[in-house]
């Protein structure tokens, strides 16, 4: 079955209760590679310390995941370290994403600004659920080809994105909702390190 129609039919089998939702999530907290997790926060902080430039993208709400990332990075980070956050969106200027997406392809709305602003060594974070999507994949492709790091940040099987992006953090889970909820949750880790912040109950 492949990704939308095994998402669809997770959707419309299961009836929905609270209770489940938040059980389903303490079985994927056990499921999930916390190494995994640690080794991307890691790539995170040794890009920032090293002052290279931290790029995202997605589509959908994996696009405001992307947008959220850059957003509590750059504010919080700078605020707690009184240190520069060198992070953009890909997914914040849709001018940008319009023009290339009407001009050459949807396909090319990441990579297209990719090639304008990315340097060698700099990090790119790739948000998807399904891991497939192809504006996406290019992005990564881009990257790795330009010598920049690269993380993904999938859900379901991985898909695509597992598979070439240099260093990964898997949801494993075909339910949409749960990978993009821990998705930001990756991304909360990540400020909190950043930061310096301690887990309040």
């Amino acid at each position: 079955m492949c990704g939308k129609a095994r998402e669809l039919w997770v959707f419309m089998a299961v009836k929905f209760s609270i209770p489940d939702y938040l059980a389903a999530h303490g079985r994927l907290a056990r499921e999930c590679d916390q190494r995994a997790f640690q080794a991307g926060i890691e790539l995170i902080k040794a890009a920032f310390d090293a002052g290279k430039q931290i790029v995202t993208c997605g589509n959908g709400g994996s696009a405001h995941a992307a947008s959220h990332y850059i957003t509590d990075w750059n504010k919080m980070v700078s605020l707690a370290t009184g240190r520069k956050f060198r992070g953009i969106s890909l997914c914040d200027n849709i001018g940008m994403i319009t023009a290339f997406a009407n001009d050459v392809g949807y396909d090319e709305i990441f990579a297209g600004q990719l090639r304008a602003i990315l340097d060698k060594d700099d990090l790119l974070i790739a948000i998807s659920g399904s891991g497939n999507s192809p504006n996406v994949v290019k992005a990564v492709e881009y990257a790795n080809q330009a010598g920049a790091d690269t993380l993904a940040v999938v859900g379901y099987d991985g898909g695509a994105l597992k598979r070439i992006a240099k260093q990964c953090v898997w949801v494993p889970s075909f339910d949409m909702q749960l990978c993009e909820d821990v998705h930001l949750m990756f991304g909360h880790m990540v400020m909190k390190t950043l930061c310096g912040s301690q887990i309040e109950d």
